[in-house]
């Protein structure tokens, strides 16, 4: 099964084009969507939340067109994005207090256990968060009302290494049963090395490749140059895919 299908999405703007875009995260995987910035990684996570309108394509969630049912949808969607903050001056129990009245299974439980695994003191104004522990916070709260799907746009940024292995153990933690799966963006593809399943790559608004991981990393090897025996790494791909040469 399917938890999330994307087929031919399309978003035009005046100067780029996200361009018949498809990709399939099955349930119990993880799969890394990649790109550098600007490739149309957040636009493609956007326009499947309905955040952004699409000039063509389809979202289908657990086996049902997206549009038809965003709000059941939504009810079992765990959401990360960047660029998303709070009232600074207000606290984290406060935050917390009107976010859950919008998930009809919110689970508290749940909820506090992931506070006091991310040291978050519920008392703190979000101005007092650090930036990681303003993601901290977002991924908490996302993992607190019994989501079978997370989309998580660069949920390791600003985290310290320590903190980045915690949050790929739990990402782990969430698909072993094989009925939750995770999507997510990041510029760190050593944590893709780490824990993805499968890896959609997107450069200039167009699907490159998507592939399980190993297969993935297998195709780029062509990039390597004649005296090299080492293989690349997702960074190495990415870099050999992007990189310009300059005349100086």
């Amino acid at each position: 099964m399917n938890l999330l299908e994307v087929t031919e999405l399309t978003k035009n703007y005046p100067t780029f084009t996200l361009e018949n875009v498809s990709f399939q995260v099955p349930a119990g995987k993880i799969i890394g969507l990649i790109g550098v910035n600007g490739a149309g990684k957040t636009t493609i996570l956007k326009a499947l939340l309905n955040l952004i309108p699409v000039d063509h394509g389809k979202v289908t969630m657990f086996e049902k067109y997206f549009l038809e049912n965003e709000q059941s949808c939504k009810q079992k969607t765990g959401v990360v994005l960047g660029g998303i903050d709070f009232y600074k001056e207000k606290k984290v129990k406060d935050i917390t207090m009107v976010t859950k009245r919008f998930y009809d299974d919110w689970d508290e439980t749940a909820y506090q256990k992931f506070l006091k695994l991310f040291s978050l003191d519920p008392n703190k104004k979000v101005k007092e968060l650090s930036a990681g522990m303003r993601v901290k916070y977002l991924i908490a709260l996302a993992l607190s009302h019994q989501a079978k799907l997370f989309i998580f746009d660069e949920p390791t940024s600003g985290l310290d290494p320590v903190s980045r292995d915690e949050l790929i153990e739990i990402f782990l933690q969430i698909v072993k049963d094989g009925d939750k799966s995770i999507l997510f963006s990041t510029h760190i593809t050593s944590d893709l090395e780490k824990c993805a399943d499968a890896i959609v790559y997107i450069k200039e608004g167009k699907l490159v490749k998507e592939a399980p991981k190993q297969e993935f990393i297998a195709y780029f090897q062509k990039l390597k140059r004649p005296n090299e025996t080492a293989m690349l790494s997702l960074e190495d791909i990415m870099v050999r895919m992007e990189g310009k040469h300059y005349d100086f």
